[in-house]
């Protein structure tokens, strides 16, 4: 009787041992592995790396050049409308680098330099060198006599305009400021004339009632103003064009 039991207690345990335990993970299938996958993952990042490499040896060959922070007028100097700017260095581009500024300012311009421009030195020359059948004209002109915005590259008309102190002085100034000025209401001493200098209003170095302008014109307009401008008889208007 007793061997009995004792088999029988035997036989289960031999049952219950051979069931799973409770939480125990089943053998799972081995992954498979993806060397292409693990090759693609390894030459991004070489690319990335290399990437990188050449930004920061490009940075390495940036140079301090020049930028004009305003118009240029042919045969203008840059003055102080300058600033620095950092560009990829080019041996091919003759920059004017930012330590070469002071002999640049000796300079003047050939052509027209438009604001923003990074300006490279074949822009400039020892002096200015006018068109053909082109003349320069200083003016000092009064309040007034000239537009409040007045600035380089615009483009003018001068007329005449006769003054009464000059009138009252001489009866035949009069009658040559009145032939003239009746004859200048409606047709200009020059009808289309470059502004190429205008003083900055900040420069206390200049006249606070008069106001010294240059413009260029043709050749053929040039005396009858130099002879305005003397008798101080000179009015600037914009016109369209500008």
């Amino acid at each position: 009787m007793k061997i009995q039991e004792r088999t029988g207690a035997g036989n289960n345990r031999s049952a219950t041992s051979a069931q799973p335990a409770m939480g125990e993970r089943l053998p799972s299938a081995p992954r498979e592995r993806k060397p292409a996958l693990a090759a693609l993952a390894v030459l991004l990042i070489l690319v990335g790396a290399l990437g990188a490499t050449m930004l920061v040896l490009r940075a390495g060959d940036r140079v301090e050049v020049v930028r004009v922070t305003a118009d240029i007028q042919a045969g203008e100097s840059v003055g102080d409308h300058i600033t620095s700017v950092m560009v990829a260095d080019d041996p091919s581009i003759n920059y004017v680098r930012w330590n070469q500024r002071t002999g640049l300012k000796a300079l003047k311009a050939k052509s027209t330099i438009y604001d923003g421009t990074v300006v490279i030195g074949d822009m400039f020359a020892s002096k200015s060198s006018l068109p053909a059948g082109k003349a320069v004209v200083g003016l000092s002109l009064k309040e007034g006599q000239y537009p409040a915005d007045l600035k380089s590259g615009d483009i003018v008309a001068a007329y005449f305009v006769g003054d009464s102190s000059s009138s009252s002085s001489s009866s035949s100034s009069s009658e040559r400021s009145g032939s003239s000025s009746s004859g200048a209401s409606s047709t200009p001493i020059v009808s289309a004339a470059r502004v190429t200098s205008v003083p900055d209003d900040s420069d206390s170095t200049i006249s606070s009632t008069n106001k010294q302008v240059t413009v260029t014109v043709d050749e053929s307009d040039a005396a009858a103003l130099t002879r305005a401008a003397a008798a101080n008889a000179v009015s600037l208007v914009l016109v369209s064009g500008n």
